[in-house]
């Protein structure tokens, strides 16, 4: 599928780079119940209780670790962040935010411990569930959206607008459509020469077209021997 087509589908849309031209980005995190939001924003009913972080990886976990990666290099910073925030493992993952906090190396320190604090209220979503009955992983395909017409780089400020495109793997041999997203990201760094850093993230998801069917795969059931999004990120 062309990157375009990606975008295209996503449920939220952007007008322009708006991520990339005003006054910062939204952060990706839901925003009911931040500090000044209005009594209306809240939730009628009692959320649900927080997830706890997922298990601990062991040798067979699947998620990416890029190595070698410039970190005086906004667009190398910026790509290998999402490879990592996208690379997910249901068998040990509650759900996505779980790769998110392990893709923290390259936020600022405000913005790490924000979501190191974050817990979801609520499920992680069909699509998790249908990764999670098949005990998949997920790998990403990460490029720069081109055509994105950001402020030129400073010093110390950068912009990057990148499309995300997955594939889920099944432990159980099933392949299916795996992360889809347009990335907004803010990175800032202390001075010249110095690493980046993501302070702020921008996250547009696509629209997910069903899977194929597999007659050679079992349909999916819950997983109960791993940290499954039946309970989240």
């Amino acid at each position: 599928m062309g990157r375009r087509t990606v975008a295209a589908l996503a449920v939220v849309s952007v007008t322009g780079v708006l991520a990339l031209t005003g006054c910062g980005l939204r952060d990706h995190r839901d925003a009911v119940g931040a500090p000044g939001s209005s009594p209306s924003a809240m939730p009628s009913v009692a959320p649900k209780a927080p997830l706890p972080s997922g298990r601990p990886l062991g040798a067979d976990a699947h998620v990416p670790s890029p190595s070698g990666v410039d970190g005086t290099d906004a667009t190398e910073v910026s790509e290998a962040w999402a490879e990592v925030a996208y690379g997910h493992d249901t068998k040990y993952d509650y759900g996505p935010h779980d790769a998110v906090l392990r893709s923290a190396r390259w936020f600022t320190a405000p913005k790490a411990a924000a979501e190191r604090s974050y817990h979801p209220a609520s499920g992680a979503g069909n699509e998790w569930n249908t990764w999670a009955g098949h005990r998949a992983w997920t790998t990403v395909d990460v490029s720069a959206d081109d055509d994105a017409d950001g402020p030129a780089d400073t010093a110390v400020l950068a912009y990057r607008a990148l499309f995300v495109e997955g594939t889920a793997h099944g432990r159980d041999g099933w392949t299916g459509t795996g992360p889809r997203a347009s990335v907004y990201l803010k990175l800032t760094r202390a001075g010249d020469g110095r690493p980046w850093r993501i302070s702020e993230v921008e996250t547009v998801e696509a629209a997910t077209p069903p899977s194929p069917p597999t007659s050679s795969s079992p349909s999916p059931v819950s997983s109960t021997s791993s940290s499954s999004a039946t309970t989240p990120s």
